[in-house]
């Protein structure tokens, strides 16, 4: 076969090796709940366990309508599960300068609950990427294939 072919089937390959969803939804309390509702649904098409992915996607979902509302701009809900196992769970919101952190101790709450604590003890990995601005993502990855 000749390069090119060769790149076109490593192509094929990776892109069969992963599944991906990504969604624009309103920044409103009924679009965080859709949210929840379609990644359950695609979670299941994929053959994928339900929890904890959808208790980790309500609580970003519901941040990034609470904490990452901008009037009239959507949020994104992003889903990637790679052939290695790793179910990667996005959410961008229009407020890249509202940054969540890591709280030291680990029982202190947010301002508004336990919502992060409880993304923290669920996943495997989660954290924050701004931009491009005025966006940011918070992300969480969980290992599936254990």
């Amino acid at each position: 076969m000749n390069a090119l072919g060769d790149v076109n089937q490593g192509i094929a390959a990776s892109s069969a090796s992963r599944h991906q969803f990504s969604v624009p939804l309103s920044a409103t309390r009924r679009g965080a709940r859709l949210a929840r509702l379609l990644a359950t649904e695609q979670l299941r098409s994929w053959g994928l366990p339900l929890d904890p992915a959808r208790l980790i996607i309500a609580e970003l979902a519901a941040n990034a309508v609470v904490h990452g509302r901008v009037p009239g701009r959507s949020f994104r809900l992003g889903l990637t599960f790679t052939a290695r196992g790793v179910l990667s769970i996005e959410v961008t919101d229009a407020r890249g300068e509202s940054l969540p952190t890591r709280r030291n101790a680990p029982l202190e709450p947010a301002e508004s609950g336990y919502g992060l604590l409880l993304v923290e003890e669920l996943a495997d990995r989660w954290g924050v990427r701004g931009g491009p601005a005025p966006v940011k993502t918070v992300w969480a990855e969980l290992d599936l294939a254990r």
